[in-house]
C-alpha cells in the first residue's frame, strides 16, 4: 500500500529499509524521503517502522568478541 503519496513510497519499501538496517523514522526518511514533503504520512510511516522492528528476530545472546 502507498504510505507517502508525495514520494510514491510503499509500506514494503519502508519494511525493506528497516531490514537493511534503518532503525528509526529518521533513518528511513534519509534513505527513502518518506515524510519529507507534506508530512501527512509521518504517523503511519513511524508505525510501520515500529512494527517492522518488532517483527525482526532478536539475538538471544549478545555477541562477545575477544580483545586482542
Amino acid at each position: 500500500m502507498y504510505v507517502c503519496l508525495c514520494k510514491g513510497i510503499t509500506d514494503s519499501q519502508i519494511r525493506t529499509a528497516v531490514e537493511e538496517g534503518a532503525s528509526s523514522l529518521r533513518e528511513v526518511r534519509a534513505a527513502l524521503g518518506v515524510a519529507s514533503q507534506c508530512g501527512k504520512c509521518g504517523l503511519l510511516a513511524r508505525q510501520i517502522v515500529r512494527d517492522a522492528l518488532a517483527e525482526m528476530p532478536q539475538l538471544e545472546e549478545p555477541l562477545y568478541y575477544a580483545a586482542t
